[in-house]
């Protein structure tokens, strides 16, 4: 076998904990990846350890016993969580975003891999304490906020569609009133896609009266699954009436002119949420 220096070590260490976050890896699978003892395989995490915190990466997490190991959760701290909610608001407020009807072009943000990996690390950082097994949203623009969420905790997406495809097999259907116009839509989900007494964070591009959360919080019910929180990039503030009331928001929505082409946006819930941030 080959030595391993320590600064080989604590690079490879290092990119393959970042590349499983949430996942417990036990100290004898890097004492016998490195051919190190132990003793020199805890220096090392402690030198990772201290350095994700101090620059705000995550935490690693020493997990005690025979069945123990190391975990990497990410997290941010509050400077980072600001600087990446005033770079959105900015994104968000420039007049060519605004179109007819008051509604707001998204597509180039949520297709932007660098801003969505900024967004991902936010919200899984505010849900890095919770039990969570599946993240669920609706197609389409909910899929990169989901999936740039789950790559940062580690579990899988599923997504709720507005009708059934062949190709999703036997579905689960729900009618749900919308909030903003009261129409009664549908929502259908592959019964493959969730097992059953999963639990379940919520995830919206934008939300105005919460109606298509509400419905995928209905959906939950269908599958016996457990709704573990709701995120939202962007949530209006002029929402007349809120079906939901537990949820967190990056930013928030607080008026379009259309005739002066004005979009005001500013912080979302995100700080009063009871959150803990790295120091």
């Amino acid at each position: 076998m080959v030595k391993f220096k320590r600064s080989e070590r604590l690079i490879d260490m290092t990119h393959y904990l970042a590349e499983r976050p949430h996942q417990l890896v036990p100290l004898t699978f890097f004492s016998e990846r490195y051919g190190s003892a132990k003793s020199s395989i805890s220096e090392d995490l402690t030198i990772i350890k201290e350095t994700f915190e101090g620059r705000g990466i995550g935490i690693v997490q020493t997990v005690p016993g025979a069945a123990g190991g190391v975990k990497y959760i990410p997290k941010v701290n509050a400077g980072e969580a600001k600087e990446v909610i005033e770079e959105l608001c900015q994104h968000m407020e420039s007049s060519d975003r605004l179109l007819p009807g008051g509604y707001l072009y998204m597509t180039d943000l949520l297709g932007n891999p660098l801003l969505m990996k900024k967004v991902g690390k936010l919200l899984a950082s505010a849900f890095a304490e919770k039990e969570i097994d599946v993240i669920m949203t609706v197609a389409t623009k909910g899929i990169p906020i989901a999936n740039a969420i789950a790559a940062y905790l580690n579990v899988p997406v599923v997504i709720v569609r507005r009708d059934s495809r062949v190709t999703e097999g036997s579905t689960v259907s729900i009618n749900y009133v919308s909030g903003s116009s009261k129409r009664i839509q549908s929502m259908v989900l592959s019964k493959r896609s969730l097992k059953e007494g999963s639990n379940v964070l919520v995830v919206d591009d934008f939300m105005k009266a919460g109606g298509t959360v509400n419905g995928m919080k209905n959906l939950l019910e269908e599958f016996s699954a457990t709704l573990s929180g709701i995120g939202v990039l962007v949530e209006s503030e002029n929402a007349e009436e809120r079906l939901v009331d537990d949820y967190v928001s990056l930013l928030k929505l607080s008026d379009v002119n259309e005739k002066n082409k004005q979009i005001s946006l500013k912080q979302g819930n995100y700080f009063q949420s009871n959150l803990t941030f790295l120091s």
